[in-house]
């Protein structure tokens, strides 16, 4: 299994009138493909914030390897 880094993300209005992104959390977890660890970071963040809507938090998730090539 490969492991992942699951980041979800909210656009905000800064003080300055200008958007920025701001971090809502991150989660490394395995699972065999992108779309599995993506399935699986939305359950754990709905469950860690009480809610049954992860995009209620944010606005998109990203998704990278956390694996090392050898």
């Amino acid at each position: 299994m490969s492991r992942f880094i699951v980041t979800f993300l909210k656009d905000v209005l800064g003080e300055n009138g200008h958007m920025c992104e701001v971090r809502q959390g991150s989660i490394e977890l395995e699972a065999p493909s992108d779309r599995e660890a993506e399935e699986r970071a939305k359950a754990r963040f709905c469950e860690s914030h009480s809610t049954r809507d992860w995009s209620l938090h944010a606005d998109r998730i990203k998704i990278e390897p956390a694996d090392f090539p050898s």
